[in-house]
């Protein structure tokens, strides 16, 4: 079999891991009743918010492959218009609506991830239609047979056909060098390459969250380019840009990167600074703005200072390079926005939990010593979403990532209800008939305590030992290390951080810390009480996430790709390692059954032994996990954490069960804000592949210059060679 060109024999057996099933699960998140509810400017000042995040969101699709830009722009020129004329049309051509409905599922969950490769675990999807019957869709849109595009969607289809639909073993995931592709970076930059820089940059004390890297030349002639994002192209105007010499290497700095997509971000949100509803608020825009023009990090971290000086706002909004789960490397940051309104209701009850939290922490298994000297209580909202404007939606967040701010100021959690809310109705795999009404029944409850305790006291908890420029530690140098029982021989050096010291398992490591918090605090029934949960139904609320997470360690696998022995999926990884924890306790605390055809498997959880032999060893595990990460020791912190994300011959042989019952992720179908007539209006879509494909056809122009401009700048550089 040949796809474009290509022999792909040998991966029929496995091309289901690389298609989007047709039954794809869209929801909408609603947000009408939160939307109701605001003033004329609070929805004004939403809407230029939403704009700015949908801007920047195009910076995610050159982030995440060389060929996503180019499939963006043509299913932006192939949809415009009426999509039933264009199934008619393309029905006439020989199309069988079968594969018209391909078609727009393969482009919904396009633009559900944000690029062609999943946001969720990091492997590409290709459509499941042929390529011809692609192309002949193509030619049946109007703006082919008018031949207004005809010669611009010739040319996009010339340089995009092939990667759009090649599995070629390296492009078949994200990943850095051998292992995977990766736009953060050029081709043929290595892990030794990111790893060299990243000395230059800690050197340089130059921050990686809005760079890529850029190798040019071979042998003793290489050189690096580290591109910084800004709208501004001058050379002059920010510290640390210019031409270095490293270790007898060549290191230039530009700023530029995504140019002319900032300068839309940065005039949408200087559009919305007018509407903003407090002094802080505005503060907030115009360092955001300062950032995206200038590239400095050091604004962006401004703003989010004023951001969590922000307390309690009808309309909470973020937005920058935030997250680096998906740079192979793990410190360079991935674009996001949101917009969001407030549930008055469920944030009450974080407010609670927030106020339990100097209580809870207290429970933690780790010395007084390696908390935060003070915890510094943030705003945790439950919120509404209107935009989320990335790659993936999450549950929940703990913002921002900057640790010096962190640490010594502050932070935010917020849990996003209307996301946990949207579910589809479906059996649950791998639990036990016995227990399926309930998980069914409390999933949605338990899954919020997980949250709530995650993001404000898993991502909220833990100090970083560190020396200062000054020559203190923040810690007795007496201090002793809880584990060897020695005097702590490690810290954090000036310069150093959390993702610079423990690089690509940073992202990883951390949520595994947060998600054994979660699941260690949850069984303490004054949490649950908070959430409203007593009696029978509060051991039924941590039975039910315990389970959850025992489910989820083994759904991991389908995240982890053995020919490279790489996870794709820093949750996943995390939920694996836990499923381990859980099963070396012993005790019968947890044990995986499989069916006697072997096409099936049932997670069996003691409830009895929860609160004595699981919270037990999950508490050890945290206690390591929280240490090592508080002195710094990336060497003993990635030792243990290999061990227990390894796959082992059995767990690959339980792998190939989990992906006999693997399901489509979820993607989400979000609103759209228009301005009419000085009054914003907001236009809701169907929970359908049309109706999310309809969303973004009008949200963004027919033809956009500007990222086809970004992409065309670097093609050369990023194409697959």
């Amino acid at each position: 079999r040949r796809v474009h060109g290509e022999d792909i024999s040998f991966i029929v057996p496995l091309m289901d891991q690389y298609i989007i099933p047709s039954d794809l699960p869209v929801c909408r998140l609603e947000c009408r009743a939160a939307w109701d509810n605001l003033t004329e400017q609070e929805r004004l000042y939403a809407h230029y918010m939403s704009i700015a995040a949908w801007e920047g969101s195009k910076i995610v699709l050159v982030q995440t492959s060389y060929e996503s830009p180019l499939i963006f722009s043509l299913l932006q020129l192939v949809c415009a218009g009426d999509l039933t004329e264009l199934e008619t049309a393309s029905v006439a051509r020989g199309v069988s609506s079968e594969e018209f409905q391909q078609f727009l599922v393969f482009a919904a969950a396009f633009h559900g991830n944000c690029g062609n490769y999943k946001s969720f675990g990091d492997t590409k999807f290709i459509p499941s239609l042929p390529v011809e019957k692609f192309r002949l869709i193509v030619e049946s849109c109007v703006g082919f047979t008018s031949g207004e595009h005809q010669a611009l969607i010739n040319k996009i289809w010339e340089d995009v056909a092939e990667p759009l639909y090649s599995l070629a073993p390296r492009v078949r995931q994200l990943g850095l060098g051998s292992d995977g592709v990766s736009t953060y970076y050029t081709p043929n930059c290595s892990q030794e390459d990111a790893k060299f820089v990243q000395g230059f940059m800690d050197e340089q004390k130059l921050p990686g969250y809005n760079t890529r890297l850029f190798k040019y030349g071979s042998g003793e002639s290489i050189r690096y380019e580290i591109r910084i994002a800004s709208a501004s192209t001058e050379a002059e105007g920010l510290q640390g840009t210019g031409k270095f010499t490293y270790k007898g290497v060549e290191i230039t700095v530009i700023r530029g990167d995504y140019a002319p997509i900032l300068a839309k971000v940065s005039a949408a949100l200087s559009a919305a600074i007018p509407y903003a509803s407090n002094e802080t608020q505005k503060q907030m825009l115009q360092k955001y703005v300062e950032s995206f023009n200038s590239g400095s990090i050091a604004a962006h971290k401004d703003s989010q200072r004023f951001w969590i000086q922000d307390k309690g706002p009808v309309v909470e909004t973020n937005i920058g390079f935030i997250e680096t789960y998906r740079d192979p490397f793990g410190v360079r940051g991935e674009f996001e926005g949101f917009v969001a309104v407030v549930n008055k209701v469920m944030t009450a009850k974080f407010g609670t939990l927030v106020s339990a939290a100097e209580r809870l922490l207290s429970l933690l298994p780790w010395p007084k010593a390696f908390e935060k000297d003070r915890f510094l209580q943030p705003d945790f909202t439950s919120l509404e979403v209107l935009t989320f404007a990335g790659s993936g939606i999450p549950a929940g967040i703990n913002i921002p990532n900057y640790d010096e701010i962190r640490q010594t100021e502050g932070f935010k959690n917020v849990s996003l209800g209307n996301v946990l809310a949207a579910r589809v109705n479906e059996k649950i795999s791998f639990i036990r008939d016995e227990d399926q009404e309930l998980f069914q029944a409390l999933m949605p409850e338990s899954f919020e305590v997980q949250v709530g305790l995650h993001e404000l006291l898993g991502h909220g908890s833990g100090k970083l030992l560190s020396r200062k420029e000054n020559g203190e530690f923040n810690f007795d140098r007496n201090l002793v290390h809880p584990i060897t029982n020695q005097p702590v021989h490690s810290w954090y050096e000036p310069g150093e951080t959390w993702e610079s010291k423990f690089t690509t398992i940073a992202p990883t490591y951390e949520e595994c810390r947060a998600e054994c918090v979660g699941i260690y605090l949850c069984t303490d029934r004054d949490v649950l009480e908070i959430f409203g949960h007593t009696g029978d139904n509060a051991a039924d609320i941590f039975y039910i996430n315990w389970l959850l997470m025992a489910r989820a360690g083994l759904l991991a696998l389908e995240f982890y790709t053995p020919e490279t022995r790489q996870w794709r999926q820093a949750h996943m990884q995390a939920r694996f390692a836990i499923l381990q924890v859980m099963l070396e306790a012993g005790n019968g605390l947890v044990r995986i059954d499989e069916s006697e055809d072997g096409k099936d498997l049932k997670i069996v959880l003691d409830r009895s032994k929860i609160e004595s032999t699981g919270r037990e060893a999950v508490g050890a595990f945290l206690q390591k996990l929280n240490v090592y990460k508080a002195t710094g020791d990336s060497t003993s912190g990635r030792e243990m954490y290999d061990r227990y994300t390894s796959v082992n011959e059995k767990f690959l042989a339980l792998r190939e069960v989990v992906l006999l019952h693997k399901r489509p992720r979820k993607v989400f179908v979000q609103a759209n804000t228009v301005l009419d007539n000085g009054q914003v209006n907001l236009v809701e879509y169907e929970p359908t592949p049309s109706g999310l494909v309809k969303s973004f056809i009008a949200r963004f122009p027919v033809v956009d210059e500007d990222l086809i401009a970004v992409w065309a700048s670097e093609k050369d550089l990023q194409r697959m060679q």
